[in-house]
């Protein structure tokens, strides 16, 4: 790969910050330049290695850009897009790491008509709970799948170089349409955020809720890691997707109907049918997706 002599990131945290310490660590990249709304985490991502330098001005942060990464929370792309229209460049490559397509696109098209050529759009699948620069690490994007969304606009050597800065940072690269990515990941990603969060909200909410948690052990810690995921990011991509989660929610609220009808009824036989079904596809996909690592490797 050619090395990048200047990556903007905006948005230093988790994801921005782990592509960053990626290309640094393959030396790929000359030098990091941070963008972002609060000089906080940015110092921080200075302080760290994980940018070389900050900057409040997109003009200034744009000059000589070669490759720019939108790693904030969905919500501010329009903003951001807006911001950055002017000083932008023709030759500067633009990508992004959303959770969601659609308003990123829309944001897209609004604003960097004149560069569609060269702003791919991606979505890395490789959140964690933890957030901000200091949750950064060179290694989280290693066999972990990216999606590039790419738009009709875009040149193929566009998505050449957005595959290959991806590929570098370890991902294995898939690519679908933009509307079917929406749909995919409100099903298998945005549902089960939603109800991570809406169950830890409704107990801490109990006048009992301390008893509750206290007893609370290692299957309600792993069905509700991802409740302590980053808020703002999460009500973005929420509201962003609300077409396609609502969907995947009422077909869910279908299920529980079903599931309270058996238990109404007393139907152990069937209730166990359905675990059972469900026990095996969950294992299914965890023995495909998670493979157990042979013994002495």
């Amino acid at each position: 790969m050619k090395k990048i002599d200047k990556l903007v990131v905006c948005g230093v945290g988790l994801i921005g910050g782990s592509v960053a310490l990626a290309l640094r660590k393959a030396g790929l990249v000359n030098r990091i330049v941070g963008v972002g709304r609060r000089p906080e985490p940015l110092a921080v991502a200075r302080q760290l290695g994980v940018i070389d330098e900050v900057s409040t001005d997109w003009a200034e942060a744009l000059d000589g850009a070669e490759f720019v990464l939108l790693a904030m929370p969905v919500g501010q792309m329009d903003v951001v897009a807006a911001a950055m229209a002017p000083h932008l460049s023709p030759e500067t490559i633009v990508t992004d790491a959303g959770s969601t397509k659609r308003d990123v696109i829309e944001a897209i098209y609004r604003h960097l008509g004149p560069n569609l050529a060269n702003v791919v759009p991606a979505h890395p699948i490789a959140g964690a709970e933890k957030s901000g620069p200091t949750a950064a690490r060179a290694d989280l994007y290693q066999g972990r799948k990216v999606v590039i969304t790419p738009l009709p606009e875009n040149s193929p050597a566009a998505i050449a170089r957005v595959r290959e800065v991806w590929a570098v940072c370890g991902a294995l690269l898939h690519e679908m349409s933009p509307q079917e990515h929406d749909r995919v990941f409100a099903a298998v990603s945005h549902l089960p955020h939603l109800l991570a969060f809406g169950l830890v909200h409704e107990l801490a909410e109990r006048a009992n809720a301390e008893q509750l948690f206290s007893y609370a052990a290692s299957g309600f810690r792993d069905f509700t890691r991802v409740a302590g995921s980053h808020p703002e990011m999460w009500r973005d991509i929420c509201v962003a997707n609300r077409h396609s989660l609502m969907a995947e929610l009422d077909a869910y609220l279908s299920e529980l109907a079903w599931l309270r009808a058996l238990l109404l009824a007393g139907d152990g036989p069937t209730l166990e049918k359905v675990f059972d079904e469900a026990s095996r596809a969950r294992n299914e996909w965890a023995d495909k997706a998670f493979p157990a690592t042979p013994s002495g490797e």
